[in-house]
């Protein structure tokens, strides 16, 4: 009778947990003129040219739950009061390294934003598994924009990059939530990577992955997408950004992608630009690309 009992109290506890995954614990206004970013992209503390539009725009410091974790992260919104479509944005990055920050919600979303769609991003779980148990902090962001007034549930779409964008495809694996998606310098054959970047096995991959030099394949290939292309959800669409100088994501990786993508019949666009990892000299193609893409995609 007692183990009975506790079984019925453990599946109601994880009940609860999972009721709970996206709930935002806490919402925090920031403001820009603050931050790091200021400095560069003000002038006698007024926005200078290009950066007008972060006028329109108001920004978050979230934590939210995910499964009974909480995890922070960052939320913009357009001050208009209407309901607009989302885009969940998955940065790149491991542990301390590369984080979610407001500067980088400026650079990479901030002019969608503008365009009018609500942008939520996470800074996953402080014991990164690199694609391992995280992904649940990305997927309860489809739930937490149901707790966002601005946001329309119905209409979300994913734009992650480098590892961000190895995020998005386990995203569409496992969920049928995201209407479309794009996904930029994103690994794909993590095989591949660690023979480009030995120094990144050990430093990184290794580092991360629980059990990892024991079931070394198995992991491998639970986040590398050419093994499981096939279970992308097909009620999705995706966009692959390729920069062809990238030192830290060979080009090849999203050739073979694109060519499995092909086979399938996936609805999908492969488009490449003469450019680094960051598209550090292609910023204006970056955001025009990305805001077409889910005007016609998602807004549509």
């Amino acid at each position: 009778m007692n183990k009975i009992i506790s079984l019925l109290v453990l599946l109601q506890l994880s009940g609860y947990i999972c009721a709970q995954n996206g709930k935002i614990l806490s919402k925090r206004a920031v403001d820009i003129s603050q931050t790091q970013l200021w400095d560069k992209i003000s002038e006698n503390d007024t926005l200078i040219s290009g950066f007008e539009h972060l006028n329109t725009l108001n920004f978050y410091f979230i934590t939210y739950r995910s499964d009974s974790i909480q995890v922070n992260g960052i939320l913009i919104e357009p001050k208009k009061d209407e309901k607009y479509p989302v885009v969940i944005f998955n940065r790149g990055g491991n542990r301390d390294f590369a984080p979610l920050t407001i500067s980088t919600m400026i650079l990479y979303t901030s002019k969608l934003a503008a365009q009018g769609y609500v942008i939520v991003g996470s800074n996953y779980r402080e014991k990164d598994e690199f694609g391992g148990s995280e992904i649940n902090d990305v997927l309860a962001l489809t739930e937490t924009v149901k707790e966002i007034k601005k946001a329309n549930p119905d209409r979300i779409g994913m734009f992650g990059w480098s590892r961000g964008g190895m995020m998005t495809y386990l995203a569409l694996q496992k969920s049928d939530e995201i209407k479309t998606a794009i996904v930029g310098n994103a690994p794909t054959d993590l095989f591949g990577i660690i023979a480009d970047r030995p120094a990144l096995e050990s430093k990184v991959i290794a580092a991360c992955i629980p059990g990892y030099w024991k079931h070394k394949d198995t992991e491998l290939k639970k986040r590398s997408v050419i093994y499981w292309s096939d279970e992308l959800s097909k009620k999705s669409s995706l966009l692959i950004l390729c920069g062809t100088r990238d030192k830290r994501v060979n080009p090849v990786q999203a050739d073979k992608i694109a060519k499995d993508l092909t086979k399938l019949n996936y609805d999908f666009e492969l488009k490449k630009f003469e450019t680094d990892h960051f598209f550090s000299d292609k910023k204006k193609e970056l955001n025009d690309v990305v805001i077409h893409w889910f005007n016609d995609r998602l807004k549509k």
